[in-house]
């Protein structure tokens, strides 16, 4: 006697199939989230939210990964605990900017110490600067400073 099966329709077996065929990909903002960790010490991944992935690191009171938009490839957001942001911040920043827009580190440094440097007196508390074609924008607050790094998705 032969044994009977449900008869399974082409409808029913196609998802199961591709969902099975197509391997597993990582966002490409994941990836970079995790060099970030693997290449900075103290930097650890947190949630991700609307494009978003948050970081920390002790240097840094905030820090986060924006992802690419319609405007921006990247962003690469950081919140200094103190007025002037240390030398330890100003680093973390600069390592960060490197690995994300695969800049030499060096000109990442020189260009974050550049925008932190025009803020103040003359300049105002919210500065924009272009370096090596990298927006960057200092702001100084009453008890923190903040910096954001990101570059045109035209370039």
């Amino acid at each position: 006697m032969p044994i009977r099966l449900p008869c399974l329709t082409v409808a029913t077996v196609l998802p199961l199939l591709t969902a099975l065929a197509s391997p597993a990909h990582a966002d490409r903002c994941d990836d970079l989230a995790q060099q970030l960790k693997s290449q900075i010490d103290g930097v650890t991944i947190g949630k991700t939210v609307a494009n978003v992935i948050y970081l920390a690191h002790p240097a840094a009171k905030s820090l986060r990964l924006g992802c690419p938009s319609r405007t921006v490839k990247n962003e690469v957001f950081g919140i200094a605990p103190a007025r002037k942001p240390s030398a330890e911040f100003q680093e973390l920043i600069a390592s960060a900017s490197a690995i994300v827009f695969t800049i030499p580190k060096a000109d990442t440094r020189r260009g974050v110490k550049r925008c932190f440097g025009r803020v103040g007196l003359l300049r105002g508390n919210d500065v924009k600067s272009r370096f090596r074609r990298l927006d960057m924008r200092c702001i100084r607050g009453k008890t923190d400073s903040s910096i954001a790094v990101s570059r045109d998705k035209s370039e």
